[in-house]
């Protein structure tokens, strides 16, 4: 099974998901912020498309959360 449908995976996509809502980001506002189309962020928000760690990691930053603090909630 891919690791896109593991329970984990989508667990930290969850929180990438609601730390972007707390910050008060549209989906557009923070795919400006990474320089990507609205459709980057939509894709890997409903699973479409895996991230890798470096673009979560880089998410994280665009965010403004630490990438430790939703690997550990």
């Amino acid at each position: 099974m891919a690791s896109i449908y593991l329970e984990q995976y989508q667990a930290i996509i969850a929180r990438l998901v609601q730390a972007r809502k707390d910050a008060g980001l549209t989906q557009v506002e923070l795919a400006e912020r990474l320089g990507q189309r609205q459709t980057f962020v939509s894709k890997y928000e409903l699973g479409e498309r895996r991230l890798d760690v470096a673009e979560f990691i880089e998410i994280c930053k665009a965010i403004g959360v630490e990438p430790a603090q939703l690997l550990t909630s």
